[in-house]
């Protein structure tokens, strides 16, 4: 089975794109962040034309996460639990939506950004990441077998590798050590970066901004992963950043991570 993860940035605006790269990449299950639409809005028919079930969970013109699969969508959940919410009086988002997919749980999430280490964003953030941690370590609590596949845009990059050049960064949200210590606790928790054992870095980037020429300048960051439950992750088989979808007119300034599973 090949499982993607993909910030879209606006699937109404790249639709299209969405639809030539589900053929051309031939992956069975992608988890899809920053639909950037609410539900009556989503282009349903990009997936399903291709043969694809789709679930997703969007309340405005941003964040919106989504699940395409082409082998089974069951049991269908937004929203974890624990997962709090942001805005007065406080609301959960639209950021996590799940699914079972080929005997798969599959996550599509997206990680608040934080903003700035003085926003009370960051504060969200980093409550935010908790949450999800206590949610995976309850969940591999109660059946150690159990498949998992957290996958998504989590606005944190782990490792000095991870960003094109760590001084640029300085002071920046993204690569504080709280934040790295809240993705830590995920991979702590029982859940593994399965694609970094295939795509090594330092060099290796999911996202480069659209502003200064940052692709093609290499000026990028790795903040996009399949973190992986440990029987899920004896599966694991290949890994790639689909780079060339970050290139030419209209691209999201994310790339696909594909991962196979055997």
């Amino acid at each position: 089975m090949r499982l993607a993860t993909w910030n879209v940035n606006s699937v109404r605006a790249r639709g299209e794109r969405v639809a030539a790269w589900l053929e051309r990449s031939d992956v069975d299950v992608v988890a899809i962040q920053e639909t950037k639409c609410k539900a009556e809005q989503f282009p349903e028919a990009v997936f399903t034309d291709l043969g694809y079930e789709v679930a997703h969970h969007g309340l405005s013109q941003w964040n919106g996460v989504a699940i395409a699969s082409r082998v089974g969508l069951d049991d269908v959940r937004v929203g974890f639990p624990g997962q709090p919410g942001w805005g007065d009086p406080a609301a959960a988002e639209a950021r996590a939506i799940g699914a079972v997919c080929g005997g798969v749980r599959v996550w599509s999430l997206y990680v608040p950004n934080g903003r700035d280490v003085q926003d009370p964003h960051y504060a969200y953030k980093l409550q935010w990441l908790d949450r999800l941690r206590a949610a995976g370590e309850g969940w591999l609590k109660e059946d150690p077998e159990a498949r998992i596949a957290l996958c998504g845009d989590w606005n944190v990059a782990p490792q000095d590798d991870d960003v094109w050049d760590m001084a640029a960064f300085e002071g920046s949200t993204h690569v504080t050590k709280p934040e790295r210590d809240a993705f830590q606790a995920v991979v702590d928790a029982g859940f593994t970066d399965v694609a970094r054992p295939y795509t090594p870095g330092p060099g290796v980037y999911t996202f480069w901004d659209y502003k200064a020429l940052s692709f093609p300048k290499r000026k990028g960051m790795r903040i996009d992963f399949v973190m992986a439950s440990p029987k899920l992750s004896e599966r694991v088989t290949g890994a790639m950043v689909d780079r060339e979808e970050r290139k030419g007119k209209g691209a999201s300034d994310h790339a696909p991570v594909i991962v196979e599973l055997g």
